[in-house]
């Protein structure tokens, strides 16, 4: 299995490549995710092949065409902390993307098997669902940027935003079963940025056998291969964790089991567990 934690390269690549996961590297079937920071004026150009495609602006601002749409001096955030819902765009299989930045850019493309039933679509800041999840010491900010309630043939695609000394993908719990209705196997990674750079979160990675049982100490710009079992992640003290899931599937469907030892938890006056 290959290891959990994806790091990124010490410069971007000609082409603003950071990271790179495909199905092939992480060992599994569904998921693909890449980071890249284009510099202002630099293009990057694709074609998308089989796999349907989110474009998530992480920060920074940009021009996205593809074969069936345009959208010009798109994204308003210049940093993921300012915890404001970003601009992405949905571009199908069997089409291409261009994005051109306007500024330094940090764009994230989530990848998974597509089959031509949408077209190329924007998500703005306006479409994407806003919500606080939980309480106390497990209270977190979600933008749903693509839930399973949007058209997308494979893709679900959100973002955690974590404060210091919170929890969160808790209580445990975990979608690695293609068992619906009781619970739907999902592939998933975690993009992680942390603020301040220097500091990490920490992320529990486990299956009932224990046959995984991995605990990460992740940095700002890593990543997080979730192939199966439970995985709540952890925001030390004095540092915010941010995060981007990207999770696919057979079944475009979150159903989730948590952990028994755990689900005591559940009967706390809290909310349901989220990504």
């Amino acid at each position: 299995m290959p290891n959990l934690i994806v790091r990124p390269g010490q410069q971007a690549g000609e082409d603003g490549l950071l990271m790179s996961i495909t199905p092939e590297s992480a060992g599994w079937t569904y998921v693909g995710f890449e980071v890249y920071r284009l510099e202002a004026g630099q293009t990057l150009t694709r074609e998308t092949a089989d796999k349907e495609i989110c474009l998530v602006l992480l920060s920074g601002r940009a021009d996205v065409k593809t074969a069936d749409g345009e959208w010009l001096n798109i994204g308003q955030r210049m940093s993921v902390f300012e915890r404001i819902p970003p601009y992405s765009v949905y571009v199908a299989d069997h089409n291409r993307y261009e994005v051109k930045a306007l500024t330094t850019l940090e764009l994230a493309v989530c990848a998974a098997p597509g089959q031509g039933n949408h077209p190329s679509r924007l998500i703005g800041p306006d479409a994407v669902g806003v919500e606080v999840r939980g309480q106390g010491n497990i209270e977190r900010l979600i933008h749903n940027i693509l839930p399973e309630q949007e058209p997308a043939d494979s893709l679900l695609v959100v973002e955690v935003f974590t404060p210091e000394g919170h929890w969160s993908s808790y209580p445990p719990h975990k979608h690695d079963r293609d068992a619906l209705p009781e619970e739907s196997l999902l592939e998933e990674t975690y993009y992680f940025r942390v603020q301040p750079e220097q500091g990490f979160a920490m992320q529990r990675v486990y299956t009932d056998d224990r046959s995984l049982d991995e605990t990460l100490a992740v940095g700002d710009g890593q990543a997080v291969l979730v192939p199966r079992g439970y995985h709540p992640v952890s925001a030390p003290p004095g540092y915010e964790v941010y995060y981007l899931n990207v999770m696919a599937g057979p079944s475009r469907v979150w159903k989730f089991h948590n952990d028994p030892a755990h689900e005591w938890i559940m009967k706390k006056p809290s909310a349901p567990p989220e990504e």
